[in-house]
């Protein structure tokens, strides 16, 4: 097996441009050869291994934007064996110092712009550096001279941890090994054809998986440049592309969305990008993208903590993900037997989804390599020899999967289980919808209400006849909140921040219409509304009850 150590090392005496980046002053760009990366991470590498303390964990936080120390610190502990946590600039306070300190973090690599963030936090035992500095400069100086020595790192040593979310609880420390990080650069590098020629565009945040798993270590692999913007701009992308000349890009949650609602122009396909390859992005939002910027998007599937992939093949429907492999199997997880393949009318709508959705399953060997001083969080994920994902699935008769959702999504209505991601697909019809989201509201009596946040233009009247004319919109489905936003709330990652939408509930800042029992149509909710007997309608007069509408966490 392959260390991520080597892949480094490989790239000494690369004098080919290998990295693009923004200036930190004016609108110029800085490159870097793959020889300067290379030899920049064995300079920090050596200095690494003189600054943490013997005896403790080899890790180190990193709290940067997407800019060239992050790549060079992340090729630095691959050389050491040492392991980076990725440090989400969002979180704050004393929840950002936990994510420092459970992660056993000796150093903390960051950038004059993050220190505000660390004031007044309590953090012994961790040392800051800070990158744009002339102390940091200096602390540099006396290792210029090193080279690369893979020879200090094994395959199974950690290199990664990096957080997953959750609807609730602390995040947890997923961990990858250099091993394992190697063998899916060299996976996506052979399923998407990486070569040398390549540029890859990370404008996702790299203190998230995707960008450093999807994006920078395919590159890395096949010896391919890397080309970084700070932070995700819709409105840079394009030119982003052009000048870096960029050919390959992922994306997660809203991204591909926020594309598309830039200003369409003549020139959109004036590029050489070929592929976008990530999730979330839907399957009408694709489409849109590959006819407005002639590039193909690929919805791929990989469990964060890698306990179960899907590969996307040539011949995959529209709307999979790919073809269910060796051991994978969609369960219920309450009874634990495999769910029915799912059943679909002649336009390709999911007829059976309350009992073709489950959870899938990894039934065979799996690299899942743990979460980082968390057995109980393991021990959810394995239940009797099995990998359960946390994702929501259905299966058709080809043995292809389609992506449903996160089990936390799951709505139990009426004694029904929905998909929130299901419901999510028909909705993203609506015309005058430019994002959906949906999510639960406590129900009166037991079990959940369905509510959606909707952005761009709602009208009432249309919305409750473009729901009728649903054939696969099942009677439980149809939201009865509607929450009309201007801008969806997103994660740091841009993804739908649903936990948010879930707290609030239906007493939020935002205009709400609901579709009173009985009623065809929505109206505006009231103070009178909300705090007043709400009746649901689908268990009849008699189970009228004062509906304090209270948000609850999932």
């Amino acid at each position: 097996m392959e260390s991520v150590a080597e892949l480094v090392a490989q790239r000494w005496d690369d004098h080919r441009p290998g990295l693009w980046c923004e200036e930190s002053v004016g609108s110029g760009v800085a490159v870097l050869s793959h020889h300067e990366i290379a030899a920049g991470a064995a300079a920090r590498a050596a200095l690494l291994a003189d600054l943490l303390p013997s005896g403790a964990e080899p890790h180190l936080g990193v709290l940067l934007d997407n800019t060239p120390e992050f790549p060079l610190w992340l090729s630095a502990a691959a050389l050491a064996g040492a392991a980076v946590a990725g440090i989400n600039p969002t979180r704050r306070g004393p929840e950002l110092a936990r994510d420092i300190l459970h992660t056993e973090c000796r150093l903390l690599i960051t950038e004059h712009g993050r220190l505000p963030l660390l004031a007044g936090l309590d953090l012994p035992g961790v040392r800051v550096l800070v990158t744009d500095t002339e102390e940091y400069e200096a602390l540099l100086a006396p290792y210029a001279g090193a080279r690369p020595d893979p020879s200090r790192a094994r395959p199974a040593d950690r290199l990664l941890l990096y957080f997953t979310s959750g609807s609730t609880g602390a995040p947890k420390a997923a961990i990858c090994t250099q091993g394992r990080l190697a063998a899916a650069g060299r996976s996506l590098a052979a399923q998407f054809s990486v070569t040398p020629d390549d540029v890859h565009y990370i404008c996702m945040p790299m203190f998230h998986g995707n960008a450093v798993i999807a994006d920078w270590a395919p590159a890395l692999a096949a010896g391919a440049g890397v080309a970084l913007r700070r932070r995700f701009s819709a409105s840079a992308f394009l030119s982003d592309i052009r000048r870096y000349r960029a050919t390959y890009f992922t994306y997660v949650g809203r991204a591909i969305q926020y594309l598309l609602a830039t200003e369409p122009s003549p020139d959109d396909r004036d590029h050489v990008l070929r592929l976008g390859f990530g999730t979330e992005a839907g399957v009408v939002d694709a489409a849109a993208f590959e006819r407005r910027f002639g590039v193909r998007l690929v919805e791929g599937y990989g469990s964060s903590e890698g306990g179960a992939a899907v590969q996307w093949t040539p011949g995959t429907p529209a709307g999979a993900v790919g073809r269910a492999g060796p051991g994978l199997a969609v369960l219920d997880p309450e009874s634990g037997q495999e769910c029915p393949s799912a059943a679909f009318d002649s336009a390709g709508r999911l007829l059976n989804g309350d009992e073709a959705i489950g959870e899938l399953v990894n039934r065979g060997p799996n690299p899942f390599e743990g979460y980082w001083r968390n057995p109980a969080a393991e021990a959810e994920r394995r239940r009797d020899g099995l990998y359960w994902t946390g994702d929501l699935f259905y299966r058709d008769p080809d043995g292809y999967l389609y992506f449903a959702g996160r089990t936390d999504d799951r709505l139990r209505v009426d004694s029904e289980n929905l998909a929130a991601a299901m419901i999510e697909n028909i909705l993203a019809r609506y015309e005058g919808a430019d994002a959906v989201a949906v999510y639960a509201v406590p129900d009166p009596v037991t079990g959940d209400q369905v509510m959606a946040a909707i952005a761009g233009d709602f009208e009432p009247a249309a919305f409750a006849a473009f729901l009728s004319a649903q054939p696969d919109l099942g009677t439980k489905m149809a939201p009865r909140f509607v929450r009309v936003v201007d801008r969806m709330p997103v994660t740091a990652t841009n993804k739908i921040h649903r936990a948010l939408l879930r707290r609030e509930g239906v007493r939020c800042a935002d205009t709400v219409w609901w579709r009173p029992p009985g009623e065809p149509g929505y109206r505006p909710l009231t103070r009178e509304d909300a705090e007043g007997p709400l009746v649901v309608s689908t268990r009849g007069p008699s189970s009228v009850r004062r509906q304090g509408l209270e948000p609850r966490t999932r």
